[in-house]
């Protein structure tokens, strides 16, 4: 099995053929509280950043690609590593599955595991991160079941139309990569 493979799932680049699902989940007003979207994106942005996806993480400081089921090459949804620093060796991660029928199957975990293990054993990284909503159970369940821990809260840090809401910071650290 490819490192960017798991038992269903497998993570992909960009291709420019992802331009209508980008612009589809990226416009999603649901999910822009955690995404931290304040507008959407036009076509003509997506495809300039589609244009620019083959860049080295090196050269953007992050990596975006596609969670594609094995069996069907159907897109379910994306994962990023954002805010990467090669200096002191640790990213951002962000996982989104879209729509609730591919929710809930274990595609996330999966394809959480394997970015986990492309970031520490290609990437070299010393630890990964991310930011959760306290009321985010099941993305909160998704990472603690890789084996990232809270390590703080903020609170009151993300203005929502409902209100404050705090967020919890958890990290994973890889204690093999030194």
């Amino acid at each position: 099995m490819q490192i960017l493979e798991n038992k269903n799932i497998r993570l992909r680049a960009l291709e420019p053929t992802d331009l209508k699902l980008l612009y589809e989940w990226e416009n999603n007003s649901t999910i822009w509280e955690v995404s931290n979207t304040l507008k959407p994106f036009s076509l003509f942005v997506l495809k300039q950043y589609l244009e620019s996806s083959h860049l080295d993480i090196f050269e953007t400081k992050q990596l975006r690609l596609v969670i594609e089921l094995k069996d069907t090459s159907k897109a379910v949804g994306l994962i990023d590593l954002f805010d990467f620093d090669p200096f002191h060796r640790h990213a951002g991660v962000g996982v989104l599955i879209h729509n609730k029928e591919n929710q809930q199957k274990g595609y996330a975990s999966e394809a959480l595991q394997s970015l986990c293990n492309y970031a520490f054993s290609v990437l070299k990284l010393h630890q990964l991160y991310c930011n959760i909503t306290s009321d985010n159970e099941s993305s909160l369940h998704l990472f603690k079941n890789q084996g990232f821990e809270i390590s703080g809260l903020k609170k009151d840090w993300i203005n929502t139309a409902n209100g404050w809401k705090d967020e919890y910071l958890l990290q994973k650290i890889n204690v093999t990569n030194f």
